[in-house]
């Protein structure tokens, strides 16, 4: 009765896995999770390169204000 019971517990918990996914699909859509990755990946990448030549980008920018 015990290993039953085990067994029916975790089923349980696989379901509230899948249902958040489901309510995420349902609330956003596919169209806004795609939208959201590429989101995502388009401001990690700006804020790589912008960060990355940042001071760069300042100094030219002032050498250029004061000349």
């Amino acid at each position: 009765m015990e290993n039953n019971n085990t067994v029916e517990n975790n089923n349980a918990g696989e379901e509230k896995k899948s249902s958040k996914w489901k309510s995420l699909v349902k609330k956003f859509g596919v169209g806004g999770i795609i939208f959201f990755t590429v989101k995502g990946i388009i401001t990690s990448t700006l804020i790589y390169f912008l960060g990355k030549n940042f001071w760069t980008v300042i100094s030219n920018y002032f050498s250029t204000l004061f000349q």
